[in-house]
Protein backbone atom coordinates (compact mmCIF):
# COMPACT_ATOMS: atom_id res chain seq x y z
CA UNK A 1 0.00 0.00 0.00
CA UNK A 2 1.35 3.37 -0.96
CA UNK A 3 0.10 6.93 -0.99
CA UNK A 4 2.34 9.56 -2.48
CA UNK A 5 1.56 13.23 -2.07
CA UNK A 6 3.20 15.68 -4.44
CA UNK A 7 2.82 19.17 -5.85
CA UNK A 8 3.94 21.24 -2.92
CA UNK A 9 6.28 24.18 -3.21
CA UNK A 10 6.84 27.85 -2.52
CA UNK A 11 4.10 30.22 -3.62
CA UNK A 12 3.30 33.86 -2.96
CA UNK A 13 0.21 34.86 -0.99
CA UNK A 14 -2.81 34.78 -3.24
CA UNK A 15 -1.27 32.12 -5.44
CA UNK A 16 -2.37 28.58 -6.23
CA UNK A 17 -1.05 25.07 -5.99
CA UNK A 18 -2.51 21.70 -6.85
CA UNK A 19 -1.53 18.76 -4.71
CA UNK A 20 -1.83 15.21 -5.98
CA UNK A 21 -2.15 11.98 -4.02
CA UNK A 22 -1.28 8.90 -6.05
CA UNK A 23 -2.43 5.60 -4.58
CA UNK A 24 -1.41 2.00 -5.19
CA UNK A 25 -1.75 -1.37 -3.52
CA UNK A 26 -5.45 -1.14 -2.62
CA UNK A 27 -8.81 -0.66 -4.33
CA UNK A 28 -8.81 3.11 -4.57
CA UNK A 29 -12.51 3.31 -5.52
CA UNK A 30 -13.48 1.81 -2.13
CA UNK A 31 -11.59 4.34 -0.03
CA UNK A 32 -12.35 7.88 1.03
CA UNK A 33 -9.40 10.24 0.82
CA UNK A 34 -8.53 12.91 3.33
CA UNK A 35 -6.04 15.74 3.28
CA UNK A 36 -4.38 16.83 6.51
CA UNK A 37 -1.71 19.38 7.29
CA UNK A 38 0.74 20.12 10.03
CA UNK A 39 2.29 23.52 10.52
CA UNK A 40 5.50 23.99 12.53
CA UNK A 41 4.80 23.75 16.24
CA UNK A 42 1.17 22.82 15.73
CA UNK A 43 -0.86 19.64 15.78
CA UNK A 44 -1.92 18.00 12.57
CA UNK A 45 -5.35 19.15 11.42
CA UNK A 46 -7.86 17.87 8.90
CA UNK A 47 -8.31 20.02 5.83
CA UNK A 48 -10.68 18.22 3.50
CA UNK A 49 -11.99 14.81 2.50
CA UNK A 50 -13.92 13.14 -0.29
CA UNK A 51 -16.02 10.01 0.06
CA UNK A 52 -15.48 6.99 -2.12
CA UNK A 53 -18.79 6.21 -3.79
CA UNK A 54 -20.50 9.55 -4.41
CA UNK A 55 -17.62 11.95 -3.98
CA UNK A 56 -19.22 13.85 -1.11
CA UNK A 57 -16.84 16.42 0.26
CA UNK A 58 -15.99 18.19 3.48
CA UNK A 59 -13.85 21.27 4.09
CA UNK A 60 -12.50 22.79 7.25
CA UNK A 61 -13.77 26.32 7.80
CA UNK A 62 -10.26 27.68 7.37
CA UNK A 63 -10.10 26.53 3.73
CA UNK A 64 -13.74 26.57 2.66
CA UNK A 65 -14.21 28.51 -0.54
CA UNK A 66 -10.49 28.42 -1.36
CA UNK A 67 -9.63 24.71 -1.58
CA UNK A 68 -11.28 22.10 -3.79
CA UNK A 69 -10.84 18.37 -3.36
CA UNK A 70 -11.45 15.92 -6.18
CA UNK A 71 -10.60 12.40 -7.24
CA UNK A 72 -10.01 10.51 -10.46
CA UNK A 73 -10.66 6.84 -9.77
CA UNK A 74 -9.40 5.84 -13.22
CA UNK A 75 -6.01 7.27 -12.28
CA UNK A 76 -6.08 6.20 -8.60
CA UNK A 77 -5.36 9.80 -7.74
CA UNK A 78 -6.91 12.47 -5.55
CA UNK A 79 -6.26 16.17 -5.80
CA UNK A 80 -6.38 19.24 -3.62
CA UNK A 81 -6.63 22.48 -5.58
CA UNK A 82 -5.55 25.32 -3.33
CA UNK A 83 -6.35 28.87 -4.40
CA UNK A 84 -6.01 32.24 -2.69
CA UNK A 85 -3.28 30.82 -0.52
CA UNK A 86 -2.40 32.56 2.71
CA UNK A 87 0.77 32.43 4.83
CA UNK A 88 -1.19 30.50 7.45
CA UNK A 89 -1.64 27.69 4.92
CA UNK A 90 2.07 26.95 5.23
CA UNK A 91 2.41 23.35 6.40
CA UNK A 92 3.33 19.85 5.43
CA UNK A 93 0.33 18.36 3.68
CA UNK A 94 -0.52 14.67 3.94
CA UNK A 95 -3.08 12.51 2.17
CA UNK A 96 -4.65 9.50 3.80
CA UNK A 97 -7.17 6.78 2.93
CA UNK A 98 -9.98 5.10 4.86
CA UNK A 99 -12.48 2.39 3.89
CA UNK A 100 -15.16 4.33 5.77
CA UNK A 101 -17.33 7.13 4.33
CA UNK A 102 -18.63 5.40 1.22
CA UNK A 103 -22.12 6.70 0.51
CA UNK A 104 -22.57 9.45 3.06
CA UNK A 105 -20.42 12.33 4.09
CA UNK A 106 -16.82 12.08 5.19
CA UNK A 107 -14.91 13.38 8.16
CA UNK A 108 -11.31 14.33 8.80
CA UNK A 109 -10.88 12.34 11.99
CA UNK A 110 -7.35 11.08 11.48
CA UNK A 111 -7.97 8.12 13.77
CA UNK A 112 -10.27 6.71 11.06
CA UNK A 113 -7.66 6.73 8.32
CA UNK A 114 -5.67 3.56 7.78
CA UNK A 115 -3.13 4.50 5.14
CA UNK A 116 -0.96 7.58 5.10
CA UNK A 117 1.48 9.00 2.62
CA UNK A 118 4.55 11.07 3.17
CA UNK A 119 3.84 14.74 3.20
CA UNK A 120 4.59 17.48 0.76
CA UNK A 121 5.73 20.90 1.93
CA UNK A 122 3.64 23.95 1.07
CA UNK A 123 5.16 27.32 1.87
CA UNK A 124 3.21 30.52 1.29
CA UNK A 125 5.48 33.53 1.55
CA UNK A 126 6.40 36.69 -0.29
Amino acid sequence: VQLQASGGGLVQPGGSLRLSCAASGFTFDDYAIGWFRQAPGKEREGVSCISSRFGNTYYADSVKGRFTISRDNAKNTAYLQMDSLKPEDTAVYYCAATPLYRSGGCFVDERKYDYWGRGTQVTVSS
